[in-house]
């Protein structure tokens, strides 16, 4: 989610003296959902024994294929050009599967409002003073059944050319995630591609009442909306012409914003440029729907399926449930939901456990940046996996910068527990800086033992951002916000991936050896992450035990072990800019466990030449880091 006016957000031999000796339907405005079949289908029998686990990549759509370097500050499409589904060829996604990537993430695919002119195709003109950017926020969604027509070489065939593109990623033995966006739509909301009987949000609403259960919005009844006041300087499309943007936008009686802002005219950090989608949460936050007892905490889809099927629910609620099942049908295998925790948990018991009775399989990441609400989202909300940002990664990201303690990040693994393999790891998505800006780490070196601590640490998805594995810096100023994040909002080339598009070849030809050495490291540690059968073992720290011995082992080291069956994997990890000599200390109930003895050579999976050795009574291994080095060890 990122709405703000600023936006937010080698195989190589090496001795290790180490020995282990363990051996529903779709139909809109139904009041009840589809019964049809209450269990869930079958799961594919032809695929392989998973050995690792998920990598999802995600892709911001619009700007992963555009070769044009211009990068115009509010530029037009025709100035710095736009990305397409055709893009992704068969040595694009190869190079993406590279990665050791499950599922690719294509940010921006629904129909958003933007400002490009697509009447000829009987799209409706979007007014740029209720759009941010020039190309528009991915998450202003204006017509959930169709796609961005600024992403189809035919416009007109643009449904299409994605079911193509999600025909080709499946060819390449990767699954289809988008975007759902629940809580908010765009402020001119049209579907011109609706299945027959399918109304648009706010066609039926009562418009003379600030709140009803079946309307889809809120109202600022008796008024109609503003534009936002201007702050800052700023002035729509940088102070281009345009013949819509006139400080107007006709909407009678105003709708809440995004965000939830009352007002006829919403402040500039507002998310002006959406509405409030209501789930039946009364004006003073009571409930007009059934709520869920606390037992089906602990029950499966099958269950949640079942409470919800004879209930009347919210309008909303089935409107959204058909939008996830059109999108199902074409062979989609997921979402990814903006700003989960500003619907109620209930109505995502509702939607997943139909999606799941629909698609068993289907991935279901959803954001959600309050801890105390992370198992409510999950157990009762039946998400498979939530962004682990607000602990996870805002410590890592401290850590980098070389403020922080890797103790306090063992401690918010440790305490997940049982919800660890649900958190989502990541270092950068299109919301968080680029790791190479200056205001985050300034040097795309610096995310590498990152990498390796959030990719390997616990049986959690790992997700990429598209340019991260190459040291996009995010330094371009493109328009609608502030450069260290790449632009969401306008037309952009992303220079050092455009450097590995290498004009649509894809194949690295205009990475400098910084760049290249950057995404080789990245493929390994990636390759590990998804397919070690290790990573879906356990976890054992070695920090606390090791910070009291006489080695150079701080608060800027970080070693732990992943171990399941006879498969196991030693991690170390320095977050130093100097060498260190380390000694790892072994608790004694764990070297036991493991069967640690001296005396035997492995392998190191991770490109490295360092040489671990364990002492006799198997309790220490020492080993030497360079700067930022990693070592990563096969038992």
């Amino acid at each position: 989610m990122d709405f703000d006016t600023v936006p937010r957000r080698n195989r190589l031999v090496a001795t290790i003296t180490l020995a282990l000796t363990l051996a529903a339907c779709s139909g809109q405005g139904s009041q009840q959902q589809d019964t049809q079949s209450m269990k869930p289908a079958p799961a594919n029998q032809t695929e392989p024994a998973k050995k690792g686990k998920p990598v999802v990549y995600q892709v911001f759509t619009r700007l992963f294929g555009n070769t044009n370097t211009n990068n115009v500050p509010w530029g037009t499409r025709e100035e710095n050009g736009v990305g397409k589904f055709s893009d992704f060829t068969d040595t694009a996604l190869t190079g993406i599967k590279e990665l050791g990537t499950t599922h690719i993430w294509y940010t921006g695919v629904p129909h958003h409002a933007i400002v490009a002119d697509y009447t000829e195709y009987g799209i409706s003109l979007d007014d740029p003073d209720v759009i941010k950017g020039r190309a528009g926020s991915p998450y202003a969604v204006k017509d959930y059944y169709n796609v961005n027509p600024d992403l189809a070489d035919d416009p007109a065939n643009r449904l299409a050319e994605f079911e193509a593109l999600i025909e080709r990623t499946h060819e390449h033995g990767m699954k289809v995630i988008i975007d759902i966006v629940p809580n908010h739509v765009a402020r001119q909301y049209e579907s011109l591609s609706a299945p027959e009987g399918v109304s648009d949000f706010g066609a039926n609403d009562n418009t003379t009442v600030e709140y009803a259960r079946d309307n889809n919005f809120y109202y600022v009844v008796g008024e109609s909306f503003r534009v936002p006041e201007p702050k800052d300087n700023y002035q729509v499309l940088g102070g281009h012409p345009h013949p819509l943007a006139d400080g107007k936008f006709d909407e009678t009686p105003a709708k809440w914003t995004g965000n939830g802002a009352r007002a006829a005219q919403p402040d500039q950090n507002d998310w002006y440029e959406t509405v409030k989608v209501n789930y039946g949460v009364k004006p003073d936050g009571s409930y007009d729907f059934p709520t869920l007892p606390d037992d089906y905490a602990q029950k499966g889809v099958e269950a949640h399926a079942e409470f919800w099927r004879d209930k009347s629910l919210p309008d909303s609620w089935y409107k959204f449930r058909d939008i996830a099942f059109y999108w199902l049908d074409k062979g989609v295998d997921g979402f990814r939901y903006d700003m989960a925790e500003m619907v109620p948990v209930e109505f995502w018991s509702f939607l997943n456990s139909a999606i799941k009775m629909r698609n068993p399989d289907a991935f279901l990441l959803a954001e959600v940046y309050q801890p105390h609400l992370y198992r409510a989202y999950l157990n009762k909300g039946k998400m498979d996996y939530l962004y682990d940002k607000v602990e996870f990664y805002d410590t890592l990201k401290t850590i980098m910068q070389g403020s922080g303690k890797v103790s306090d990040l063992v401690a918010i693994q440790e305490a997940h527990g049982k919800i660890a393999p649900s958190m989502l790891h990541f270092l950068e998505n299109h919301d968080e800086q680029r790791i190479a800006s200056p205001d985050f780490a300034g040097d795309a070196e610096k995310g590498k033992p990152a990498l390796v601590v959030s990719a390997l640490i616990s049986r959690s998805p790992t997700m990429l951002y598209f340019g991260q594995d190459v040291g996009e810096d995010g330094s371009e100023e493109t328009g609608f916000g502030d450069p260290t994040r790449t632009t969401i909002f306008d037309y952009a080339g992303v220079p050092a991936h455009q450097r590995w598009m290498n004009d649509g070849k894809f194949d690295g030809g205009q990475l400098s050896d910084k760049e290249r050495a950057l995404r080789a490291f990245y493929i390994e540690v990636m390759q590990i992450s998804a397919s070690h059968p290790a990573m879906n073992g356990e976890f054992a720290s070695l920090h606390a035990s090791s910070l009291n011995n006489d080695s150079e082992y701080s608060e800027q080291q970080m070693a732990f072990v992943r171990y399941t069956g006879d498969s196991r994997l030693l991690v170390v990890t320095n977050f130093a800019s100097q060498t260190r000599k380390l000694t790892l200390t072994v608790p004694e109930q764990l070297a036991s466990e493991l069967g640690l003895n001296s005396g035997t050579p492995f392998d190191a999976l991770l490109s490295s030449d360092v040489s671990a050795t364990v002492g006799e009574s198997g309790q220490t291994i020492t080993l030497e880091l360079g700067p930022l080095e990693s070592a990563v060890y096969e038992f």
